[in-house]
């Protein structure tokens, strides 16, 4: 029998939606970032180079993860519109569709992964020691593929039918079982077995990143919305991959260009040493740490304005921005000045190199001012997928951060030569500056989708 885990989000008290869908997820996302940070940990049991080649590694990979996030965008758009409009048939099939879109975009970025995965590290990295372990530590992870593109896709979908638990519990378990795989992968077990080294953070992450796919699969053939479900419905529809297309090509290359900008930041890092890009990958992790509960808010958004959306509820999606605005705003005080002076103690707990500990406290302080900066493009982006305008999301990740970032960077280290927090005034000025234009988009957006975000246009 089905699990009734269905959740009609245009009835009822926004804020109480807000938070059901919020809190899980930013449960879910913090164990996320605990995963990444435990890798951080036993990378740094290696050397400076291993932790430097794991973050450099990762941020290659994520180009190809980056149709896991578009797809989990479609898929809380597409299904949350169907929902909202009642038609249940359509939100299976998009189900169904978006599932199968995902596995096979999984293997073949896997395998064109082998291909530039290694070529685009070694441009970024030079001849520094840590690049052979990062084309190693990729080459490996091209295999969790699967695991994030697919899970992603099944969260969308979950979270479109008001689930957000499902995904809370997956990133507690893999958490806690990639804590346990690391040591014993990486060190074996003392007198019966040595264990694989460094390549074993890799296996841990398959291993434990599989095993969350596999459940929330799981979870989506058990809603109400998958009972008459057959296997006929998961053969690629080109009709609803098109559509599927449709919404994940702007949504993931606005991640894409995101992640091309970060290898812009390594780049841009290389000549100042090992150091700085091992403290920009500490110092990152701790600030996804503190912007989770932000992050939270705005998947939220994503739901309940697509369901209202399909619903023809305009007044609901208004109310939805507004408070997503001031509850932002609230832990965006909060937050800040806890990540500006607590910052350089937490990254202290993870190297004892004085200078990867700068490095990731000027950049932990920059970033510290920039939080509720983050949250204005976190929420426009959910309301423009919701919408299904997620084309504005990519211009706006064009200017920000394909020529914000390398003209930002260039003009505080290449011409004003200032040391790395340059980078970190580079890629701040250049989000600032989106965040104006994406207001203007949302703007634009609202006055067609629900009569403006006042209501008054």
């Amino acid at each position: 029998m089905a699990a009734a885990i269905d959740k009609d989000l245009t009835k009822g008290p926004i804020p109480k939606h807000f938070w059901a869908l919020a809190i899980p997820a930013a449960v879910g996302m913090l164990f996320n970032t605990l995963y990444n940070v435990v890798d951080v940990y036993f990378a740094g049991l290696v050397s400076t180079a291993a932790q430097a080649g794991l973050s450099l590694g990762f941020q290659i990979l994520f180009l190809s993860m980056a149709l896991g996030v578009g797809l989990g965008a479609a898929m809380g758009a597409l299904v949350g519109n169907a929902l909202g409009e009642g038609d249940n048939r359509l939100a299976r099939r998009y189900c169904a569709q978006g599932i199968s879109f995902g596995l096979l975009g999984a293997v073949i970025l896997g395998g064109a992964g082998q291909w530039y995965g290694p070529r685009l590290i070694e441009f970024v990295s030079a001849d520094a020691e840590y690049q052979t372990t990062a084309i190693t530590y990729f080459r490996l992870l091209t295999l969790a593929l699967p695991g994030f593109i697919v899970a992603a896709g099944a969260n969308g979908i979950l979270q479109a039918h008001g689930d957000g638990r499902s995904m809370r519990r997956a990133l507690v378990v893999a958490f806690f079982a990639n804590l346990a795989l690391n040591p014993l992968l990486m060190f074996g077990i003392p007198g019966i077995w040595d264990g694989l080294g460094f390549p074993g953070l890799a296996i841990s992450t398959i291993v434990s990143q599989t095993g969350v796919m596999v459940y929330l699969i799981r979870q989506v053939v058990l809603l109400d919305t998958m009972e008459a479900t057959e296997t006929r419905h998961f053969v690629p529809d080109m009709p609803r991959y098109r559509e599927i297309v449709e919404q994940v090509i702007p949504s993931g290359f606005a991640f894409l260009i995101m992640i091309l900008a970060g290898v812009v930041v390594q780049f841009a890092l290389k000549d100042f040493g090992e150091h700085a890009v091992a403290g920009y990958g500490i110092g990152i992790r701790l600030e996804q740490l503190i912007i989770l509960p932000l992050m939270g808010l705005s998947s939220a958004l994503l739901p309940i304005a697509a369901q209202n959306l399909g619903a023809k509820n305009p007044d609901r999606v208004r109310e939805a921005m507004f408070y997503c605005w001031k509850a932002g705003a609230v832990i965006a005080m909060i937050a800040g000045p806890m990540l500006w002076f607590a910052g350089p103690f937490f990254v202290s707990l993870f190297t004892d190199d004085a200078e990867v500990i700068r490095v990731g406290r000027d950049y932990l302080r920059v970033g510290s001012v920039m939080l509720y900066v983050y949250l204005i493009h976190f929420s426009i982006t959910s309301f423009l997928q919701a919408a299904k305008r997620p084309i504005w999301s990519l211009w706006i990740s064009l200017y920000r951060q394909a020529f914000g970032v390398a003209f930002f960077v260039w003009l505080y280290v290449g011409y004003f030569g200032m040391s790395e927090i340059g980078v970190w005034f580079g890629t701040s000025t250049a989000a600032a500056t989106g965040a104006i234009m994406a207001l203007f988009v949302a703007r634009h957006i609202a006055r067609e989708k629900i009569g403006g975000l006042t209501g008054a246009a």
